[in-house]
């Protein structure tokens, strides 16, 4: 009788100690596994929205040549006689640059950090808007100042003069620059925090799990008393006697 109430107490502890530690292990693994295998999701969506903005833009582009003269006739202008008022290459290139930049950073080597698209985002800005608003007027001398700003502006609006997308190409691009940068500084970088803080919470909570769990019972608790043995008919006729006798 001891040894199988005993038996029944290490077999109640032992499903007790499974059944509290099975469910925080599996998180851990799941999160240990998510953390060491893949990236995150967000951190995926932004891979894919950087992705989008260099065909997005080389769609622009592509689009651009063709309505401007045909394909091969654009390209011998704005790639092999590259004019930097004029073409629309610079802002493809801008675009490849952004996209290497920043998969490299972020898909590749899984920075947690946001000085690569601080870089790419400078970058693109600066360039964009020395692109529509800057020209040639570093060659001009000894002029006056309003003849300056005046030629500057002239030279400027050569590049907007180009229909549609002269404006479309650099806003768009100036646009997903900063979208871009949005993305990671206020959704990738927090989540992945968060995930981090929670992935780290449940490590803590799975190594503090055996020591909250109940030790081995004791004998005592599931004490059951020897059975009693039957009395016999001698014992009754004795208990009746002594009975009897004392009334």
């Amino acid at each position: 009788m001891d040894s199988r109430c005993s038996s029944s107490a290490d077999s109640r502890t032992v499903v007790r100690v499974a059944i509290n530690s099975t469910p925080v292990s599996a998180h851990g693994e799941s999160y240990e596994v998510a953390g060491k295998k893949c990236i995150s999701d967000v951190r995926r969506t932004f891979c894919l929205f950087v992705t989008f903005d260099l065909l997005f833009i080389t769609l622009l582009w592509i689009i651009e040549l063709n309505v401007n003269g045909g394909i091969p006739k654009q390209l011998d202008e704005e790639v092999l006689h590259y004019d930097y008022h004029a073409s629309f290459f610079d802002i493809f290139l801008l675009a490849v640059f952004r996209f290497a930049s920043l998969i490299l950073a972020y898909a590749v080597f899984r920075l947690r950090h946001w000085w690569a698209i601080a870089v790419t985002t400078a970058v693109s800005c600066a360039f964009l808007i020395a692109k529509v608003i800057l020209s040639k007027t570093r060659s001009i001398h000894g002029v006056k100042p309003l003849q300056f700003y005046v030629s500057a502006f002239l030279r400027a609006c050569q590049l907007l003069s180009q229909g549609a997308f002269g404006y479309l190409l650099p806003i768009i691009s100036f646009v997903l620059a900063w979208i871009e940068t949005w993305l990671l500084d206020f959704k990738v970088l927090p989540q992945e925090a968060e995930d981090e803080n929670r992935y780290r919470s449940i490590l803590d909570a799975s190594e503090r799990a055996p020591l909250l769990c109940p030790g081995p019972m004791s004998d005592g608790q599931f004490y059951s008393p020897p059975e009693s043995v039957a009395d016999t008919d001698e014992d009754l006729d004795d208990k009746q006697g002594l009975f009897l006798s004392s009334h």
